[in-house]
């Protein structure tokens, strides 16, 4: 019995010492997770934007990751462990791909997911990788590399006949970021049309012509009817606003001052915090270790 207990004691030690042993996978934080500080941020903003592009147009997610080293795990099979935690690409789509460096260990994989593996065959991910990427590495040129490698495999995704992404849904660092964009002339314009409709329709219908106008237009602008709307009902609430201050008292003017200063810093602050790692997350899509590897 003791022999026995001993055999399946060593048999568990065995399975599960490796487990333990593996590099964790790193936390998804964004487009491009670079470990290693290979990629300046211009860089990896510049990437970032690339995939952001991409996914926006096509719907696919591209990501990037840098790590040091796998510590002797197969790049295979660390590239698919990071797939299935980050699972990138649409649901029920599984549109990803992720293009994975050890950088010490100078090795990498393009790992793509089921719902690209008719554009991003392991031929053509091999190739990518032999001819596009290992080339620049070799002479030291990680970013040209990468961002080489990622316009090819864009370049493929494009000619895949994959459903459309879904509309893009709204949310306040958009609408912070739209309003950082106005200029002083727009912002005029707006207030001189407010101000006439309410004249000439009245207080309340006027304050809905005049949110009405706004949402117009800003559609027209930004093309995010979301974000449009959001900004007529803000438009709106605030003619309303101006109409019951200035019937109470005389100081309308100063009042709409003090708001407006305050409201203009908080959207600066807004959309100035705003980035691609506290908005980028995979759709849930799923990988089965189609790609390629190589070194260089």
């Amino acid at each position: 019995m003791k022999a026995v207990r001993a055999v399946l004691l060593a048999l568990l030690l065995g399975w599960a010492l490796p487990a333990f042993a593996l590099v964790a996978v790193p936390q998804l934080t964004g487009r491009v997770v670079d470990q290693t500080g290979t990629l300046s941020s211009g860089e990896i903003a510049q990437l970032t934007q690339t995939l952001a592009d991409l996914e926006k147009r096509k719907g696919s997610q591209v990501a990037v990751l840098i790590v040091p080293t796998t510590d002797g795990e197969a790049i295979e099979q660390f590239s698919l462990r990071v797939a299935e935690a980050w699972k990138i690409g649409r649901k029920k789509v599984d549109d990803g791909a992720l293009l994975v460096i050890a950088k010490n260990d100078r090795h990498l994989r393009i790992e793509v997911g089921y719902g690209l593996e008719g554009a991003l065959t392991d031929v053509t991910a091999k190739r990518i990788i032999d001819e596009v990427i290992t080339p620049k590495f070799r002479s030291g040129d990680f970013a040209g590399g990468i961002s080489s490698g990622i316009n090819r495999m864009i370049g493929l995704i494009n000619g895949e006949k994959l459903p459309a992404p879904a509309p893009p849904h709204w949310d306040g660092s958009s609408l912070f970021g739209h309003l950082d964009a106005l200029n002083p002339a727009l912002i005029f314009i707006v207030f001189v049309v407010s101000s006439v409709l309410r004249t000439a329709l009245g207080r309340l219908l006027g304050s809905v012509a005049a949110g009405g106008f706004v949402t117009a237009l800003a559609w027209f602008l930004w093309g995010n009817i979301g974000a449009a709307l959001a900004l007529g009902v803000f438009v709106f609430m605030i003619a309303v606003l101006i109409d019951l201050v200035s019937s109470g008292s005389g100081r309308s003017s100063s009042g709409w001052s003090g708001g407006s200063g305050s409201s203009s810093s908080d959207w600066s602050s807004s959309s100035s915090s705003s980035s691609d790692s506290g908005s980028f997350s995979g759709g849930g899509g799923s990988f089965g270790g189609g790609g390629a590897s190589g070194s260089w």
